[in-house]
């Protein structure tokens, strides 16, 4: 079978398009012909290595794992003999975000992992574009004690992680502040939101509006910039450690001063986060922005075009 492979850690030139051999599915195991994956920010990171913290998840001097690849949309093609929650032919997708091998044209996955069925109507791009980002989205929201009517800013609102929190923040009832580009401020009135700020001309920062929630989905603010924003007993989250790591840190300092808090918050369950996410896509209720699709073969042009942080929610990568 076609995977896209490595054996270190470096840039998109690291990675090359190999004929490797075709998974076998263990007895708990189901095999599935991947049809579209997303090349995302957490993709990028275990290429590069970087931060060094993602190290001690993916391996420590070289990738664990030969085939990248944290997400995935495809076909069961065969199942072990224990597997009784799904049949060949199901249309399933699902992720982790510490690896999954699924650059690749097949794969192999434990049935109790964070997969599921995809809901009738739902392509496969779809479905691959409403997991990596998304999960991040809705864990940032899980950790807050949001109540509808609550007003949150979110920064990068355009991203794959930004553009599923707009949405999933209207779920919940909130009002949201998206902040983006000029050539996407439709697109984030069209996710809900109920204000928006062009960053490219006018800063976010001297808005009048005071908020319960700041989700900074790009990681390119800080609470020391954004705090002023806050309401008393407000908390600020961001997707990224921030300069100097200090969103590793802060949430201690801040719990202790109490009134306005930073939480980093560390994603739970990814099953958890499929199974809703599933249901979501079912009710019509979430859908994904996709910006690019590239061929397997052009798979390095797409961690360029990512890592250039220019994208607009979801890049994806085909292999149907």
């Amino acid at each position: 079978m076609q995977a896209v492979t490595r054996t270190e850690y470096g840039s998109p030139d690291v990675l090359e398009l190999k004929s490797i051999e075709k998974p076998i599915p263990k007895d708990d195991e189901v095999l599935i012909r991947v049809k579209a994956t997303t090349v995302n920010r957490t993709d990028c990171g275990i290429l590069s290595g970087k931060p060094y913290l993602i190290r001690a998840f993916v391996g420590f001097t070289k990738p664990r794992d030969l085939v990248p690849g944290t997400d995935f949309a495809g076909e069961i093609e065969a199942i072990g003999k224990n597997v009784t929650e799904f049949k060949v032919g199901d249309r399933v997708f699902g992720l982790y975000d510490e690896g999954l091998r699924s650059q690749a044209e097949f794969m192999t996955i434990r049935k109790d992992k964070a997969f599921t069925k995809i809901p009738n109507g739902i392509s496969y791009e779809q479905a691959a574009a409403s997991a990596e980002g998304a999960h991040y989205a809705y864990n940032f929201i899980d950790n807050i004690p949001l109540k509808k009517g609550d007003k949150v800013l979110v920064n990068g609102a355009t991203g794959a992680i930004g553009s599923a929190a707009v949405q999933l923040l209207k779920h919940y009832g909130t009002y949201v502040t998206a902040v983006g580009n000029t050539k996407n401020m439709e697109l984030v009135k069209s996710l809900g939101a109920d204000k928006t700020y062009d960053y490219l001309k006018e800063d976010f920062t001297l808005d009048d509006e005071r908020y319960n929630f700041i989700c900074d989905a790009v990681g390119k603010s800080s609470f020391p910039i954004c705090k002023h924003l806050l309401l008393p007993k407000g908390i600020y989250v961001s997707s990224e450690l921030g300069p100097y790591a200090q969103n590793l840190y802060l949430p201690l300092l801040t719990w202790i001063r109490g009134n306005k808090r930073v939480i980093f918050p560390i994603p739970k369950s990814c099953k958890r986060s499929i199974l809703f996410l599933a249901e979501l896509l079912k009710r019509g209720e979430f859908k994904p922005v996709i910006d690019r699709t590239y061929p397997i073969q052009e798979v390095a042009e797409a961690y360029e075009y990512v890592a250039s942080g220019k994208k607009t929610g979801n890049v994806i990568l085909s292999l149907s």
